[in-house]
């Protein structure tokens, strides 16, 4: 229907009521919201050798803790009359920073020897099978030597290594002992490795093992 304009000659539309708009879907998932950045965290290896009596091992985890850091591992070990300790603290930042902090005061003791450096992860290698390996025999200068040039001639890395002297209790002779955490490329053959090794080890007059971790 045309209405007539107030001016002779116009002519005026009714007015058209325009609806309100819908709100459109909100643009983010309120079910599942993103989620926070994660911070990577970083690492700090710490090494310490005190008098065996004065180790600074509670008092280091202590540090670690108040700084907001994580234990992430640890070894502890008395050579002789001293202790060794070898700590991976892991954190934010800004915490390794503040333990870096409380570890700078406590190197002032003069009798701990202490060093700290930020160290990362590593990256883990699938094609190392772990195997460990025990050897047992009467004691004589460059066993362990030899041993590991036979680890190094095939490639296998040493992971970890305990080894020490000792008198047999029962007929007092000078012994040797050592165990091996070993990683061995999946490419050789485990059978023919072990063989070599053993005849390798017999021919040193060794007694010795070879078998899988199984953890």
């Amino acid at each position: 229907m045309l209405l007539a304009g107030s001016q002779e000659g116009q002519v005026s539309w009714p007015a058209v009521r325009r609806r309100p708009a819908r709100a459109g879907p909100p643009t983010g998932n309120l079910l599942n919201p993103p989620s926070p950045r994660v911070g990577t965290d970083h690492q700090l290896l710490i090494q310490t050798l005190t008098p065996a009596a004065r180790t600074p091992l509670l008092t280091l985890a202590k540090r670690i803790a108040d700084a907001g850091c994580n234990l992430a591992d640890a070894r502890v070990s008395t050579i002789g009359a001293d202790t060794s300790l070898m700590l991976l603290a892991s954190g934010a930042w800004d915490a390794i920073a503040k333990l870096e902090t409380a570890l700078a005061k406590l190197a002032r003791d003069e009798e701990l020897k202490l060093v700290h450096y930020r160290t990362g992860a590593r990256e883990l290698s699938g094609h190392l099978l772990p195997y460990l390996v025990e050897v047992v025999a009467a004691d004589r200068p460059g066993i362990l030597v030899r041993i590991v040039e036979f680890f190094n001639r095939h490639d296998i890395s040493v992971e970890q290594l305990s080894s020490m002297r000792y008198q047999a209790m029962q007929t007092g002779a000078s012994m040797f002992q050592a165990q091996f955490t070993v990683g061995i490329p999946s490419e050789l053959h485990i059978a023919a490795l072990r063989d070599d090794f053993l005849e390798f080890c017999d021919s040193l007059n060794l007694d010795a093992i070879m078998d899988p971790v199984k953890f």
